[in-house]
């Protein structure tokens, strides 16, 4: 991950990798069929962190409750494992096999566990999922990006405690989908 968030995804190459961990470049492909392989492997890992993340954070039954607790602790994830985070939604490779659909389908639910609180809470009348829980997830999805970036980036106005502002963007974010 530090290699690849350093050089970026075209400097990057598997002897690179094996020098910095110790090992010949012909072990790694024991391994990793590919370089490709390798980073969708780094991308599954955090997927799969962060989904444990967002499991450990469900508090209850209450949709308001449920979805800022998700999304508190999807900007969490991101804050606590910049590198990690930038590897899974940030690296902009030119050229890169294709993310395997299996392990696509592991990540999508991570965005699945926002569209099941959007969607109860719409039935229940508290939140607005229009016009589909699936939009909606994806929306609040790109807020809590958009905030993650920024504070990775540290492109908010120094003059504003991070903490706070997350908070506020976070609650601003929740309020925006209270029915």
């Amino acid at each position: 991950r530090q290699l690849l968030v350093s050089d970026g995804y075209p400097r990057l190459s598997m002897r690179k990798i094996a020098d910095a961990v110790g090992c010949s470049a012909t072990s790694i492909y024991l391994h990793f069929e590919s370089k490709d392989a390798l980073i969708h492997a780094l991308i599954g890992e955090g997927m799969r962190s962060l989904f444990e993340s967002l499991q450990a954070a469900d508090p209850g039954d209450d949709p308001i409750a449920r979805v800022s607790a998700l999304s508190r602790a999807y900007v969490t994830f991101g804050l606590d494992n910049p590198e990690l985070y930038e590897v899974m939604f940030q690296l902009h490779p030119e050229r890169m096999a294709r993310f395997p659909a299996d392990d696509y389908r592991r990540a999508r639910r991570n965005l699945d566990l926002f569209e099941d609180v959007l969607a109860s809470g719409e039935t229940a009348g508290v939140l607005d999922a229009a016009p589909t829980p699936e939009v909606a997830a994806h929306a609040l999805w790109t807020s809590l990006h958009g905030l993650v970036s920024l504070r990775l980036a540290e492109r908010i106005d120094v003059r504003l405690a991070a903490d706070a502002f997350t908070d506020a963007a976070i609650m601003r974010t929740v309020r925006a989908f209270r029915a």
